[in-house]
């Protein structure tokens, strides 16, 4: 039962937590400056940029969904994937037209709201894909500011968020548990037609 109370209570934190990064005033269109170094500074630039944040949070609960194996894996791959993605990014000055990561938003959220069971290759392509793209736009952002050193400092902290997130979504055993992680889903895509709108509106 004492089990049961402290997973409740954790599972509502992260919706509470979630529902204020869904807040507009939260996010930053700059990247965030501690005055710790450009390590710290990539890592606040991934902690308070909703459009990165998100996807990340939706990457580990959809891996978790899926069991322990997706879940190793995305520890793993998806780092990796965004590490190799802001090389690329770095590279470059200027960032496509078509916004890649609102689809992050669709994707993920659908997939997390129909709890649909994919092979794990495909998994793992997913997150390959995923950690590229939103890599490949931080990467944009890094140069000339944190650079490759701000680049180490998101990754470390994907490592750690996905690792926690994905664990503890793995731990969910109740059906309404997954319900309500499911309904969590629905609510990213929501914010991910949202911000379509909000482009298509603004390019029109």
């Amino acid at each position: 039962m004492k089990k049961s109370q402290q997973t409740t209570s954790l599972l509502f934190s992260g919706m509470a937590f979630a529902l204020v990064l869904f807040i507009p005033d939260a996010a930053l269109a700059h990247l965030v400056t501690t005055g710790m170094g450009p390590v710290y500074d990539g890592i606040g630039h991934l902690l308070l940029t909703p459009e990165d944040l998100i996807p990340v949070f939706a990457v580990a609960v959809y891996a978790g969904l899926r069991g322990k194996a997706p879940g190793r894996l995305a520890l793993y791959f998806f780092p990796l994937a965004w590490m190799a993605g802001g090389f690329a990014g770095l590279l470059v000055t200027s960032a496509p037209n078509f916004p890649m990561p609102v689809l992050s938003f669709l994707i993920l959220g659908a997939l997390i709201a129909a709890d649909l069971h994919l092979p794990d290759k495909i998994i793992t392509l997913l997150v390959i894909a995923v950690g590229t793209i939103h890599g490949f736009y931080n990467g944009i952002a890094m140069e000339g500011g944190p650079g490759v050193s701000g680049l180490f400092g998101i990754t470390s902290t994907l490592f750690v968020l996905v690792s926690i997130t994905a664990a503890f979504i793995v731990s969910l055993q109740a059906a309404w548990a997954r319900v309500v992680v499911r309904v969590t889903g629905s609510w990213i895509s929501a914010v991910g037609l949202l911000m379509l709108g909000w482009l298509a509106k603004g390019n029109g």
